[in-house]
């Protein structure tokens, strides 16, 4: 046997690996769940142990010790269709992905798109078969949050209900975003200038018509509601909501889209008309999905940050989930501008040549 090996036969121990290492159990242990609370010479002592004895933890004594499951839901309420046909939720479910990589989680992803569904899936959080909840999509009646909330289940939202959310949350500056794709748009001389915005019952619909209307105000032009259209982020809510702009509104010659999909099903109803991108009508979106650099022409957008955002998400989670403070990273900043649980991340705009 080799002077590095070890004696005896059996599974070697978490004790083992401590003695080999020259450190206690519970260092051990926290380099094995990859606590930053180890300094980079105790790390390597550890691991080196680890490859020496060849340890392989044992994961389910590991989650039944802590009172863990292990595993992450990332919850979506919505429908199957919306889920595979709109790019920003394989973006997320990346960034989440990334966020959980060094955590040794599982993730589990769950649409919820019934009341039945969400009893389920209370039942199942009833019985500690997650350790926290990642909600995305969040629409202003969903009662799941508040219910998270009472099981004391630790949870983050990709979004917010309101403006004064309580819920740890990731969001992108929406108003922000909104406002700066208008200035584009009045600033290349565009005077009637039409938005299709997302559905009331989300607050990230309210935020981007904010930025719309803030921006129309501040070039100096009137505020006109019948420029102003609701679709609910698909492609089909897009095309009747540009019908329903060019009925009102037959000379307008710019659409802002509160989602890429949403434009896309814009450009569609606006070559049906007729009406030629640029030319007639520039158009731009929101999210700067894979839809804008691939339409006809390249839609101009605004950029948010979505698997950061994911990424983020993943991190807030996990600092509730083990305790520890968890910060936002340079470019993000708390609702309230100090460091905390609410996270806003800049939005920038991308032209090309839908505008």
């Amino acid at each position: 046997m080799a002077s590095g090996g070890r004696r005896g036969g059996g599974r070697p121990t978490l004790e083992e690996v401590a003695a080999r290492a020259g450190v206690g159990r519970g260092t051990v242990s926290r380099v094995i769940n990859g606590s930053p609370r180890v300094s980079e010479r105790t790390r390597s002592l550890v691991q080196q142990a680890v490859a020496d004895l060849g340890y392989v933890p044992n994961r389910a004594a590991r989650a039944l010790a802590g009172n863990r499951a292990d595993t992450v839901a990332l919850v979506v309420p919505e429908t199957e269709t919306r889920l595979f046909a709109e790019p920003y939720f394989s973006g997320i479910l990346r960034g989440v992905s990334a966020g959980l990589a060094d955590h040794d989680m599982q993730l589990l992803l769950t649409l919820i798109r019934t009341s039945k569904e969400r009893r389920r899936f209370a039942d199942y959080l009833a019985a500690h078969r997650v350790d926290g909840v990642l909600l995305v999509s969040v629409h202003g009646d969903d009662p799941l949050p508040d219910l998270l909330g009472r099981m004391a289940i630790p949870t983050v939202l990709n979004g917010r209900r309101t403006a004064g959310e309580l819920v740890p949350y990731v969001d992108s500056d929406n108003t922000g975003g909104a406002q700066s794709a208008l200035e584009h748009l009045i600033g290349r001389g565009r005077r009637q200038v039409a938005t299709i915005a997302g559905p009331l019952d989300m607050y990230v619909a309210h935020c981007r018509l904010d930025g719309y209307r803030q921006a129309v105000r501040a070039a100096g032009h009137p505020e006109d509601d019948a420029l102003v259209a609701h679709g609910d982020f698909t492609e089909e809510g897009g095309r009747r909501a540009l019908r329903e702009l060019l009925t009102r509104r037959p000379a307008l010659d710019a659409v802002f889209c509160a989602s890429d999909v949403m434009a896309a099903g814009a450009r569609q109803e606006l070559r049906t008309a007729g009406r030629r991108i640029p030319d007639d009508v520039a158009l731009v979106g929101f999210d700067d999905s894979a839809i804008a650099r691939h339409m006809d022409p390249p839609l101009t957008s605004v950029r948010q940050p979505i698997e950061e955002m994911g990424r983020a998400m993943a991190g807030l989670l996990m600092a509730q989930i083990t305790g520890e403070a968890e910060g936002g990273g340079p470019d993000a900043r708390s609702a309230t501008g100090q460091a905390g649980p609410h996270l806003v991340l800049p939005t920038e705009l991308v032209r090309r040549q839908s505008s």
